[in-house]
């Protein structure tokens, strides 16, 4: 699979993930059959502005840290965004993670 191709799955990938929900690198990647892409992930992630309609604010890393929140302009934004969608972050990383995580292996059988 080219890289634009795996980028282009990761965005389709992201763009189903719920409102209210996250999801993390690994998660995706082992969903694409990449058990070990969460970085290629990233990197996707990281050309994802500008891709209509990818929520990435809802990718974490494994711990529920709000890692990609330097794509977002710095600051807060990647937080606000998830506390408008009723996330609770402190100290940049998601409260309840567990329960707000969202798993594509599972949910998209």
């Amino acid at each position: 699979m080219a890289q634009s191709d795996f980028f282009g799955n990761v965005y389709e990938v992201v763009r189903l993930v719920p409102p209210g929900r996250v999801t993390t690198y690994g998660a995706i990647a082992a969903y694409l059959g990449s058990q070990r892409g969460a970085r290629m992930v990233g990197w996707a992630m990281n050309n994802a502005h500008g891709q209509p309609g990818v929520p990435a604010h809802r990718v974490v890393n494994r711990n529920g840290l709000l890692t990609g929140k330097n794509f977002f302009g710095g600051g807060s934004v990647m937080q606000e965004l998830l506390e408008a969608e009723g996330i609770k972050i402190k100290d940049d990383q998601v409260v309840a993670f567990r329960e707000c995580f969202w798993d594509p292996g599972a949910e998209l059988l």
